[in-house]
């Protein structure tokens, strides 16, 4: 059983989840403005998502990963390839929202650590959609080497968005 995988492999995974990255770091960037949760609260009192989740940044954040796939698309003579962007930005939103739901209701605010979740739920999110859009994931051996690759590039972009005050804490 083959365990690792190969540079050219690990090029067209990270080609493959492109879109999503970039539609986490838009959503980040470009967000704010009206919680995509309006406010409301559930019954156990919690706010449904919380305001780091916007309508705002959900929107930025799959129109982000639709044109990343457009620019992969005109690289390689494939425009359709938007669509896919679409499907995996609008799945990385999804996922970070599923991620603030659980947050709040195991009691944790936003901007509180939870470690794997925090980074890999936009990564999870984008994967299961497209999974259910075309039927289609990449090899395990390679979704888990994404993902380690995912936990290691969202410590250093917000160890780094942090140490430029562009972040309130360094997770």
């Amino acid at each position: 059983m083959e365990v690792g995988v190969t540079l050219t492999e690990l090029a067209r995974g990270v080609w493959f989840i492109l879109p999503a990255y970039v539609a986490n770091v838009s959503a980040c960037l470009f967000g704010g403005g009206a919680p995509l949760d309006f406010g409301k609260k559930l019954s156990d009192g919690r706010r449904v998502l919380g305001d780091g989740v916007t309508v705002r940044g959900f929107c930025v954040g799959t129109l982000a990963g639709a044109l990343t796939g457009l620019a992969e698309g005109l690289a390689v003579g494939d425009p359709d390839r938007w669509v896919e962007g679409a499907v995996l930005g609008f799945g990385a939103m999804v996922g970070d929202a599923v991620g603030s739901f659980i947050k709040r209701r195991v009691g944790l605010e936003r901007g509180a650590p939870a470690p794997v979740l925090d980074q890999l739920d936009f990564f999870a999110g984008a994967l299961l959609l497209h999974h259910l859009v075309y039927g289609w994931v990449p090899a395990a051996r390679l979704i888990a080497v994404l993902a380690v690759l995912t936990l290691a590039l969202h410590w250093l972009t917000n160890a780094i968005g942090y140490l430029l005050r562009l972040k309130e804490v360094p997770w």
